[in-house]
């Protein structure tokens, strides 16, 4: 299979619509990562997903709507805090879990009996449901376990001779995966964090936290949304991170050096093994993934990675690299 990356534009949504009309799989641009786009009704088409990814089938998928009114046609039940966050977050980066209707397959829904939604904010990925004329199971276009694809090329580097097309729609402005919640007593319970902090989300109701989110998941242990499994996002470079800032990163990081290393450090200069991720959570967010992928395409063997803010979007940072590190985390002594 020849894999094409085109540019986003209406003659190559159609085209894209109607690989996914037939079943098929296409590479979508999205705010957050790039996602392997399938209709989410067509059992067969949503395995193809699995298999292009190598994705374990326990691992539920987000079903991706172009427009508020398609919520009701795949859920039984949204509660009002639900209707209060689409109304001030959608489109944008928030999934959010709810019983499902009996039109969502089992493979989906990773066999559970709830559904993840989300209506992106990127335009892109929207034209290509509404063309499509069904909502969409999109989780990131890359092979399972890998960091996700904030760019056109990734999605090609990792899906060439799996899928037909790429739809180019520029690096994604958020770069991490969506915040997924559920509603729990009442209140908001975070399953992932993402670009819709809990801080936002406080506004609503009570927040709660999941211990997996920063904390390893039991063994075997069935997950309620994508992204909590124990190893994740992570490249072929060990990646540690490192419970220091400023110099004593810096010292923990050149003592340390073995082969060839990289260091990913808020805002440092960049030279030697030391690369800037950026000073803030949104731009630590936006980098971190192409910078692992990076990596990877130079033969690093170790990431070193400065402890990023747990606040904000950076606990949905801090939640990334704790998987891609296997949860490890080091201090200098």
């Amino acid at each position: 299979m020849n894999t094409q990356i085109l540019p986003y534009n209406s003659e190559n949504i159609a085209k894209a619509a109607d690989i996914i009309k037939k079943g098929g799989l296409v590479g979508m641009p999205t705010e957050t990562v790039y996602g392997l786009a399938a209709n989410a009704l067509d059992e067969n088409a949503v395995r193809s997903i699995f298999e292009a990814k190598g994705r374990p089938q326990d691992n539920p998928l987000i079903v991706h709507i172009s427009d508020i009114e398609m919520l009701p046609t795949l859920v039984r039940e949204i509660p009002q805090t639900a209707k209060d966050l689409a109304e001030n977050f959608w489109g944008g980066p928030l999934t959010m879990i709810f019983p499902k209707a009996d039109i969502i397959p089992s493979v989906t829904s990773g066999g559970l009996d709830t559904v993840a939604v989300r209506m992106p904010q990127s335009e892109a990925a929207r034209a290509l449901i509404e063309a499509a004329g069904v909502p969409i199971a999109a989780p990131s276009a890359n092979l399972s376990g890998s960091p996700s694809p904030t760019t056109a090329q990734h999605v090609y580097d990792d899906m060439n001779g799996r899928i037909p097309m790429i739809i180019d729609g520029g690096e994604c402005s958020c770069g991490v995966e969506s915040t997924v919640i559920c509603f729990r007593n009442g209140g908001i319970h975070v399953l992932r964090p993402g670009g819709v902090t809990a801080e936002m989300l406080s506004q609503y109701a009570d927040v709660t936290i999941d211990k997996a989110v920063c904390a390893k998941p039991a063994e075997n242990e069935k997950v309620l949304s994508p992204g909590m499994k124990y190893k994740h996002y992570s490249p072929k470079a060990n990646v540690i991170i490192v419970d220091e800032h400023g110099k004593h990163f810096a010292d923990f990081c050149l003592e340390h050096s073995v082969g060839n290393t990289l260091a990913l450090g808020a805002g440092v200069d960049e030279s030697g093994i030391f690369v800037d991720y950026g000073k803030t959570p949104e731009l630590q967010a936006q980098r971190l993934f192409s910078l692992l992928r990076k990596a990877d395409d130079s033969g690093v063997d170790t990431v070193f990675v400065e402890m990023p803010s747990k606040d904000g979007v950076g606990l949905a940072v801090y939640n990334r690299l704790l998987r891609a590190a296997g949860f490890e985390v080091v201090k200098y002594d």
